[in-house]
């Protein structure tokens, strides 16, 4: 695509993905106010219970709407969608906040010490600038859970690794790029982890599997490995240790 096409293209844009879903574009930008328009939006539609949708998937910048093609057909929920983002959309959901206990180092934080060297800081330093930050969850994808973040502070910006890793575990504190991610299940991976939680993002058992969603806020806090242990001891039993707050 040309630059002139592309700087004709207007949003909201709503694209068929496959015969069964519609993607709904806000922006070409990544920003919290965008993100947060396609939370909105999420909610608008699980409020209405709108007869054929059967999912909705958010994202940085737009939203994935799943329907069934036999209950209804993507030209109306076209122009539904677009008469919802017409509207002044707001989420009616409650934000919220969760603390997320950290051991930082260890066997999962292979590249802490590297990246405290590479940034010319102590281990103490790094760890004290990530978990300073206020992160916002923008979206849910890769893994049943993974959590992208943003928030990430500059000085903490890395590249990827050059060649990924064949397994990285569960619940791993990462950094890729100008965001950071909390790890939901084992996989590989081309980011850079600095250490590890007791929480777990993803419990197939639990009412609800996923631990965090789009729009969340997440704060970071150190721990030491016997707090780490304690709570891991915790978490196996299936007891909750999360420290919610409503913002």
């Amino acid at each position: 695509m040309g630059m002139t096409q592309a700087a004709s293209i207007q949003f909201p844009r709503i694209a068929p993905c496959g015969d069964s879903a519609l993607v709904v574009e806000l922006s070409d930008e990544i920003d919290e106010a965008t993100n947060q328009r396609v939370v909105a939006l999420a909610e608008a539609l699980a409020q209405r219970a709108i007869s054929g949708i059967v999912e909705t998937v958010p994202t940085y910048r737009s939203l994935l709407v799943i329907y069934d093609p036999c209950v209804v057909r993507g030209r109306g929920l076209s122009a539904l969608l677009l008469d919802l983002l017409a509207q002044d959309l707001s989420s009616s959901t409650t934000a919220r906040q969760l603390t997320v206990p950290v051991h930082y180092g260890g066997e999962v934080g292979l590249d802490l010490d590297e990246l405290a060297e590479m940034k010319q800081m102590t281990r103490l330093e790094l760890i004290a600038l990530h978990s300073a930050a206020q992160y916002r969850v923008y979206m849910i994808g890769f893994a049943p859970g993974f959590a992208y973040l943003g928030g990430l502070p500059e000085q903490l910006h890395t590249p990827r690794l050059a060649v990924p890793r064949q397994r990285i575990e569960a619940s791993a504190i990462g950094i890729g790029g100008k965001q950071a991610s909390i790890n939901s299940v084992p996989g590989p991976s081309g980011w850079r982890f600095i250490g590890r939680t007791p929480l777990k993002l993803f419990d197939p058992s639990r009412s609800e599997p996923f631990l965090l969603r789009a729009g969340d806020r997440i704060r970071f806090r150190s721990i030491n490995l016997e707090e780490a242990a304690h709570l891991d001891a915790a978490v196996a039993c299936g007891k909750t240790v999360e420290e919610w707050e409503a913002l």
